[in-house]
């Protein structure tokens, strides 16, 4: 490699003479290309130092190889001003020539290259939180992964070694340049977190762990039907574990003097990189970069690549989401643009520390051109003032924040939590209704917003409440050596920022651009609605009791029964059926199959005849006048398409029946008879919940029909089974189970048309009176066999 320090000459720590600030023809391996600051350097080391070739180690993912990730990678907007700059064939030859791919993972990177001249390990988890295993895998056992390999080469390159600024821990004061000062064995922490998984799965299959689950997850879809319950569990335990490793490594790192896990596993990295190759005879760098936000200058004024670490907090101030926030208003927020740490990290590969002494280099602002917290508050509250987030009820006003101080932060959302809770549970209970779902939307967006709001404060807490200022002076030293006619791209002297103009011109108009198109979709907002398309292979299913007509079974069954018995015998046969309502519901919220079971055994001795005359003519028309408008203008507009129209109930086919006419079919039960008389029983189970899934899998297997692309329309929980069958699934004056579960899901939610008024209820039931005139005709009669409208 050409211009290099001489590593056997005694170092200049003052201001270097000029020279050519280039890596000339250094053979580089890049980890961690694909990442925020990987891919600023690949594209510095593309554009800025065409001589060097460059090896990534990349991780093949899924059916990409290492090669593919690397031609999408390219394509990407950081790229964009150098292919546009050098044309289509310099970026063919810089592929074929100066690139290559190692394919492997950091724990496990292969076999590496022997003649590298410098090593940029910049790869590592992006999560402050994530399970404590992942972390330790990624961070320390990537650190262990990439210096074997290197020891394995034969080689010595010059290591750069990426790490951050907050890997001192929770301590206030200076921070300095140097080694981290602790003796904790980093081995024996990686081999504990890595085992805490075992440990943690074994406890989650315990009796009692699973036993809470379950109970949960049946009070939740008992009504969907075993296996849905069953994967909830599931997923709920494999939650459970997650949140577990989530809090171990959070606990293990607060009791060793760390933020979190992310810190704690950078920390050990560092010391893993000091011991196995800075100080085992090796040249070695340390960049420790602060917060890492949208480029200053290069490749463009406000590059980004995704929301980085302040960005999520920033976007839900701008949303409204944070009316207060337990942040210490003088303390420094450390922020660094990117260009700024990959113009660093070149200057460090450029300058090699000494063998078995490593150099280290805090990239950061606070020392020199500190940010206070509330001055970061302040710009942002100008640029949402000046620039507020879209919403459909206006432009969202941002609040203002008091800095109230952690604590009481903490005692106003723990009461917030308690309230939102208590209001949840009480709409839960009301009848279902647009107001009732309306108070369910607002109720769960404020629960968001406070989840949001505990999870945003116990992340962000030691970044916003920090005292600590971190030396620079290794850094200033660094960026003197860069000659004069290059600063002006290459500097990273951080007075050079004005914070109110990077904020207010680039990295706020950067991330909101990202977002803004999207910004506050309101979940409930229905889709546009585009015309049904015209084909033969799709289904449209719809559900009968609350979908497409306004009755339930309870009704039905006391129609039919006081239409048979004398009108003396009412009074008893109402008040019975009442006293009866309770266990029904009861029923009916544990499974809709067990509630439809136990309605049929009232129908016990009622002859198959005479019923079979009530659906035939006074019953039926009942049933029709209590039709659903829309559901049978939708009917129809599937019918138009070509679509096979299939109406589908739990419950017996005498109420459905008169139904027929507007359907290509219909599905429904049977109760059994004997001799005529029914007994009180089923003749099939009913076809509900995930037996009606399980059906309709069989159903269009059958008929060769293409289920991604047909459509189903349900009113309750249990419908979920089935409607999540089918591509294009539609929730109709649903429950609150089935409202709070099409918001998670972002199913079409729909108003269709009921009654007029609550006359015609009155009128329906009196045709089924024994001295009612038989002459008086449904307001809503069945069209004529042959009209196949449905209108």
């Amino acid at each position: 490699m050409t211009d290099r320090t001489p590593t056997d000459q005694p170092r200049d720590t003052g201001a270097a003479p000029e020279q050519p600030h280039d890596l000339g023809s250094a053979h580089v391996l890049l980890t961690g290309a694909t990442g925020f600051v990987g891919q600023a350097v690949l594209e510095r080391l593309l554009s800025s130092h065409p001589d060097t070739r460059i090896s990534l180690l990349i991780r093949p993912k899924s059916s990409s190889s290492g090669e593919s990730r690397l031609t999408t990678l390219l394509k990407k907007p950081v790229f964009r001003a150098w292919r546009e700059r050098v044309g289509d064939e310099e970026v063919a030859r810089a592929v074929r020539e100066r690139l290559n791919v190692v394919q492997g993972d950091l724990a496990n990177p292969g076999e590496l290259p022997g003649d590298l001249d410098v090593v940029i390990h910049g790869a590592s988890t992006v999560s402050f939180d994530p399970p404590i295993d992942e972390a330790f895998q990624t961070n320390v056992d990537g650190a262990t992964g990439i210096y074997g390999a290197l020891l394995a080469s034969g080689g010595d390159p010059h290591v750069v070694h990426v790490s951050t600024a907050y890997v001192g821990g929770m301590r206030k004061g200076v921070v300095p340049e140097a080694s981290l000062e602790h003796a904790i064995d980093w081995r024996a922490e990686n081999y504990a977190a890595k085992s805490a998984r075992r440990r943690v799965e074994m406890a989650s299959r315990q009796p009692e762990v699973l036993r809470k689950l379950l109970a949960a997850s049946r009070a939740k879809l008992g009504k969907v039907g075993p296996q849905a319950v069953a994967q909830d569990a599931e997923a709920a335990r494999v939650e459970w574990v997650t949140k577990r490793l989530v809090d171990y490594g959070r606990i293990r790192a607060e009791s060793l003097g760390w933020t979190d896990v992310y810190t704690l596993t950078k920390a050990f990295a560092e010391r893993a990189a000091e011991e196995l190759w800075g100080t085992a005879g090796h040249r070695l760098s340390i960049v420790r970069p602060s917060i890492i936000e949208s480029a200053l200058r290069h490749p463009f004024p406000g590059w980004l690549d995704g929301f980085k670490v302040a960005d999520p907090l920033i976007m839900a101030y701008g949303r409204g989401q944070l009316p207060e926030f337990p942040g210490v208003p003088d303390s420094i927020l450390d922020v660094i643009p990117v260009d700024f740490v990959v113009n660093a990290i070149i200057a460090a590969a450029l300058t090699p520390a000494p063998v078995s002494k490593p150099d280290y280099y805090q990239i950061v602002s606070g020392a020199r051109n500190p940010l206070p917290f509330h001055s970061m508050y302040e710009n942002v509250k100008e640029f949402f003032t000046k620039n507020p987030m879209p919403h459909v009820d206006g432009p969202i006003e941002v609040p203002s924040w008091r800095f109230p101080g952690g604590r009481s932060v903490e005692r106003t959302l723990r009461m917030q939590e308690r309230l939102t809770a208590s209001a949840d549970n009480t709409v839960a209970r009301l009848p279902s209704t647009k107001q009732t779902r309306k108070w369910t939307e607002s109720l769960q967006q404020r629960q968001r917003g406070l989840d949001q709001l505990r999870y945003f404060a116990e992340l962000y807490r030691a970044y916003v409440q920090t005292e600590l200022i971190f030396d620079d002076r290794n850094t200033r030293a660094l960026n003197e050596r860069i000659p004069a006619d290059q600063k002006a791209d290459r500097s990273f002297d951080v007075v050079e920022i004005d914070w109110h103009d990077y904020f207010q011109n680039i990295h706020f108009p950067s991330i909101t651009g990202l977002t803004k198109a999207y910004a506050n979709r309101p979940a409930s907002r229905a889709r546009a609605k585009r015309a049904l398309p015209v084909r033969s292979d799709v289904l449209a299913v719809f559900d009968f009791e609350g979908t497409v007509v306004e009755s339930n079974l309870v009704e039905q069954y006391l129609w039919v029964r006081l239409a048979m018995i004398p009108k003396a015998q009412w009074p008893q046969e109402f008040a019975g059926l009442m006293l009866s309502v309770p266990k029904y519901l009861r029923a009916d919220h544990r499974d809709r199959g067990e509630f439809i079971r136990t309605l049929v055994r009232r129908y016990k001795g009622i002859r198959v005849e005479e019923l079979q005359q009530l659906v035939q003519g006074r019953f039926g028309a009942a049933m029709l006048s209590r039709a659903i408008p829309d559901a049978l203008d939708r009917v129809a507009q599937h019918r138009a398409a070509g679509h096979r129209t299939v109406l589908v109930t739990g419950a017996t086919s005498s109420a459905a029946e008169p139904f027929a006419p507007f359907f290509d079919e219909v599905v429904a039960g049977e109760m059994h008879a004997a001799n005529g008389v029914m007994t009180g029983y089923l003749a099939t189970p009913p076809l509900v919940d995930e037996a009606r899934a399980a059906w309709l899998r069989e159903y269009a297997h059958k008929h060769g029909m293409n289920l991604t692309q047909s459509y189903g329309y349900g009113d309750s929980l249990a419908d979920v089974a089935w409607l999540q069958l089918l591509g294009n699934a539609t929730v109709v004056n649903p429950d609150t189970e089935l409202y709070r579960h099409a918001q998670r899901t972002k199913w079409m939610v729909e108003d269709w048309t009921r009654r007029t008024s609550d006359r015609q209820s009155s009128t329906a039931t009196l045709r089924m009176l024994p001295d009612a005139s038989r002459t008086n005709a449904p307001k809503n009669s069945a069209p004529e066999e042959g009209d196949r409208s449905g209108a």
